[in-house]
């Protein structure tokens, strides 16, 4: 069975469509992209020699506003990959009711194989190259895997000189420096830990109860991971690429945060043991957040979970086998549609600020995002309670019709 990620959102996607009674015409409109441009990246490295890279922007759906997504910098992007992604964000966009369409980007590159000149040269370039299709009208990019805030300066540095005036809506997560928004940096980590809280206390539960494991500790699985802490969570158990470490009594967030500063990955971490990856899934918790990558909970891993609620952080972090076995296990998952939608939230906020040269601040941030993940948690569990469905039924019902509506009230051109 295909596992990969585009095949996931197609049966995501399919599932949807069958649930809200939409036919074929209407399915293929909602499964295929508006916009895919594929460009090459020529890079001068710093020896002088010459290296071709490929990039990739898809516009999955533009129907409730401009295109809305991350660019990331990895080996193993892909067009597939991008797509998924995208139609992924047009969801997401759609059921934290954020007017964008979902768009992604890629650079098949590995950010750990370049100096900081050759990541410069290399986001000058692909921006040059996608010129035509991105804008604050258009398509604005945000930090993804391999990319940073810095990579969205150099975004939007590029398109500002070539238009002749500084854009700061082009891009968001930039930073603050240059019209980023506060709480950006921190935005998808918060939104996962405010679904969790919302998740827990639907069934009587808080977070100052419960043990957490979080599998993945970058940008989003690591400020996850601080949120739960000071939340009175017990994280007992986390990991990165290197490898994870536990501790039964749970691990001291602030002390391990540190350690990753100073060595670049929580192994090694004093006091705590060590594990792999798929120890952290199968941790004897009651809460884990995959926020890494995708596909990580397919069916076999699935099997082995422990925990009573998964919320996930990264995107497509479950394969569509692996959410049947957690499903027929009465394991909850909280979807990345709506878990992760922390990001493109603050994000809009960003966006909003830039167009009006006017920044909020960050407890209004906190207090504006807490209302929006709120909101739409309290939309999609009362969906999946009235019609039998799991959240991510819900979720991407809510979403998939919200896209088919806007489809249906402008109508097709000509």
């Amino acid at each position: 069975m295909d596992t990969s990620p585009l095949a996931t959102a197609l049966a995501q996607l399919a599932s949807a469509v069958e649930i809200l009674g939409f036919d074929s015409g209407v399915h293929d409109m909602l499964a295929t992209p508006r916009r895919e441009l594929r460009v090459a990246v020529p890079l001068r490295r710093d020896d002088g020699s010459i290296e071709v890279l490929h990039g990739y922007r898809v516009q999955h759906n533009i129907a409730r506003g401009p295109g809305k997504g991350g660019l990331r910098y990895s080996p193993d992007v892909d067009l597939d990959e991008v797509r998924a992604l995208a139609m992924w964000m047009t969801w997401k966009c759609a059921v934290v009711d954020v007017p964008y369409g979902g768009a992604k980007g890629g650079v098949t590159i590995d950010p750990h194989a370049h100096s900081v000149a050759e990541l410069e040269r290399t986001t000058r370039r692909f921006t040059s190259e996608i010129m035509p299709i991105i804008g604050p009208e258009r398509d604005i990019m945000a930090p993804d895997l391999g990319t940073s805030e810095q990579t969205m300066a150099w975004v939007m540095d590029t398109y500002s000189t070539s238009v002749g005036y500084t854009v700061p809506a082009v891009v968001t997560g930039k930073p603050l420096a240059v019209g980023g928004s506060w709480g950006r940096s921190t935005a998808t980590s918060r939104g996962v830990v405010d679904v969790a809280a919302a998740a827990l206390a639907d069934a009587g539960a808080s977070l100052s109860e419960v043990s957490a494991a979080v599998q993945g500790f970058g940008n989003v699985g690591s400020h996850a991971a601080v949120f739960l802490h000071a939340a009175g969570a017990r994280v007992t158990a986390v990991s990165d690429q290197y490898g994870g470490v536990a501790a039964p009594d749970g691990l001291d967030i602030p002390r391990l945060m540190e350690h990753v500063a100073a060595t670049g990955s929580v192994v090694g971490f004093e006091g705590a043991t060590a594990i792999t990856n798929a120890d952290v899934l199968a941790a004897d918790v009651d809460l884990l957040v995959p926020a890494a990558i995708e596909g990580v909970l397919d069916a076999q891993s699935a099997a082995q979970v422990k925990a009573r609620w998964v919320v996930e952080g990264a995107n497509g972090p479950t394969t569509t086998e692996g959410d049947r076995v957690l499903a027929e296990r009465g394991i909850q998952v909280v979807p990345d549609i709506l878990a992760n939608a922390g990001g493109v939230v603050v994000s809009y906020f960003e966006w909003v600020q830039a167009n009006q040269t006017y920044w909020w601040t960050e407890d209004e941030i906190a207090e504006r995002l807490a209302y929006r993940m709120r909101t739409a948690y309290d939309a999609v569990a009362s969906l999946a309670r009235a019609e039998g469905l799991t959240l991510r039924e819900a979720a991407l019902a809510i979403g998939v019709r919200r896209v088919a509506e806007a489809h249906k009230i402008r109508g097709l051109y000509p």
